[in-house]
């Protein structure tokens, strides 16, 4: 059988993430990559061994090879890419969160639908190793009921500058990380049905780079009577922590992506992905190994190839990807307006989830 054809829209932290997990998908061949600057997509095609690079995203989609198209751009890109490689014929994995907001959610679950092809939502942490056993753990009982659970995600903030622009993201760490942690734990409980959410964040120390939220908290009642606390920073230093803890009515899982499989470093001059990233691992840091098989970025792009090749239903759908995007609208209000907000939940600010967090900062005359 033929290699699944990929191309990558995208060529920074997120495209590098997707073709470094696609070398070790045998049955998977990224073919081409797109970005709209020359000098960027050419050396990033050039460093992974990609034959073809293109300035022009419509050029990738019009080639007949390419059956999945992997969609790592900011997030107010991802409608118009989705329901254009879903006219092409294309079946997509887009990074999270889904879309913008819920109106364009669903013109993208609707143009996927209309073209038969698949709109797969990637949620890298329901395939993380350490994460994977732990559900295993509870699935089997082996923590009777589970009833209460914590995730929290913390480092100095994100790679690439368009996260720090609320016009371009959508929101601050909340919306940036908080789709992970709320996800996690909906998996883990089996999927249950939302019954409220209830937040707090603010911007506590990178108050001259962005006008969202670097530290957030937001706690989600399920219908079923589980809880999870969810806590997200871009205002820690010294690497990242990843961490989750389950309770149940018969005992409790303490998981950490990140230690266990790292290193003690200490630099002098800080290293990273980029230049600019130097000056938060300068002095003593924690440094993943093999952290895209950590964060379950091969595996995860395995599973979206089987789900191709008719192999495997997505345990992911463009549905819970909206679902976790009506969650992060219902956070960042309940943060605005300090109470709970309960399910069914319509925005009061549609257009993009720390809206109506930005409005309670305004003065009073501006409203």
């Amino acid at each position: 059988m033929s290699k699944v054809k990929v191309g990558l829209i995208g060529s920074q932290f997120g495209a590098t993430l997707h073709i470094e997990a696609f070398a070790k998908v045998p049955d998977a061949e990224v073919v081409a990559a797109a970005s709209p600057t020359r000098a960027h997509v050419e050396e990033f095609t050039r460093q992974h061994g990609i034959p073809d690079a293109y300035t022009d995203y419509h050029q990738l989609l019009a080639r007949a090879d390419i059956e999945l198209v992997c969609i790592s751009v900011p997030n107010y890109l991802h409608c118009k890419i989705v329901e254009e490689a879903a006219a092409a014929g294309k079946h997509i994995v887009v990074e999270k969160p889904l879309a913008m907001n819920l109106e364009e959610a669903d013109r993208m679950i609707e143009a996927c639908r209309k073209a038969g092809v698949l709109l797969l939502y990637a949620e890298c942490l329901l395939f993380a190793p350490k994460y994977v056993r732990a559900k295993k753990l509870v699935d089997e009982g082996g923590i009777g009921r589970p009833y209460w659970l914590r995730q929290y995600e913390k480092h100095w903030g994100p790679h690439s500058d368009w996260f720090w622009d609320v016009d371009r993201s959508g929101g601050g760490a909340m919306f940036d990380m908080g789709c992970h942690g709320f996800e996690f734990a909906r998996w883990v409980f089996g999927k249950p049905k939302v019954k409220s959410v209830t937040a707090t964040c603010g911007t506590y120390v990178h108050t001259a780079r962005t006008r969202a939220d670097d530290y957030a908290v937001f706690m989600v009642e399920f219908e079923g009577g589980q809880m999870a606390q969810v806590e997200d920073s871009w205002s820690k230093p010294g690497g990242i922590e990843d961490c989750a803890e389950i309770f149940g009515t018969e005992g409790v899982i303490y998981c950490d992506v990140v230690l266990g499989s790292a290193m003690q470093v200490y630099s002098r001059t800080g290293f990273g992905y980029a230049v600019e990233k130097a000056e938060t691992t300068k002095g003593w840091s924690h440094t993943i190994f093999e952290e895209n098989w950590q964060y379950g970025y091969p595996q995860e792009m395995q599973h979206f190839v089987d789900c191709v090749r008719g192999k495997a239903t997505p345990i992911e759908t463009a549905e819970d990807g909206r679902l976790v995007l009506e969650v992060m609208f219902a956070a960042y209000e309940s943060a605005a307006t300090g109470r709970r907000i309960d399910f069914p939940y319509r925005p009061a600010y549609p257009n993009r989830p720390i809206e109506s967090w930005l409005k309670s900062k305004e003065p009073q005359s501006r409203k």
